[in-house]
């Protein structure tokens, strides 16, 4: 899994599974591995609810979930990319910062001070585009 992938995983949840039932075939459900279910009595059976974007979460407080976080108040995680990776339990090393960088299109990461706060940006920004709310500050 992408080091992105896990920052917003610890943040928003794991993605959720999409329901059992997903198409209809001649009036028939067919379940995920294509076999054909019963349909009850009165037509189809409902899909389970699920998140949208994909089986990402929508509307995750970014800053509120973070703030939650065993740790969140010894750590600068609202500027600090490596502290938002501490907090999140990923390791912050400048090779995880460098590939981080690296997913999120940044390809001259070289570990500089400005180069870690735009690669904060970009992570929330990146959160905030997977259906979180994140506050301008942190995307600005």
């Amino acid at each position: 899994m992408s080091i992105f992938g896990k920052i917003r995983d610890a943040i928003f949840g794991k993605k959720k599974d999409t329901p059992n039932v997903q198409i209809s075939v001649d009036g028939k459900a067919v379940s995920k591995d294509g076999n054909l279910q019963s349909t009850p009595a009165g037509g189809m059976p409902s899909p389970t609810a699920t998140t949208t974007n994909g089986g990402v979460m929508s509307d995750v407080d970014v800053e509120h979930q973070l703030g939650t976080m065993s740790g969140a108040d010894g750590l600068n995680w609202r500027s600090s990319i490596v502290d938002l990776m501490k907090l999140v339990g990923i390791d912050p090393s400048y090779e995880n910062r460098k590939e981080l960088a690296h997913e999120l299109g940044d390809t001259d990461y070289s570990g500089k001070a400005e180069e870690n706060i735009a690669l904060h940006k970009a992570v929330m920004r990146g959160l905030q585009k997977n259906g979180g709310k994140v506050p301008a500050n942190m995307v600005d």
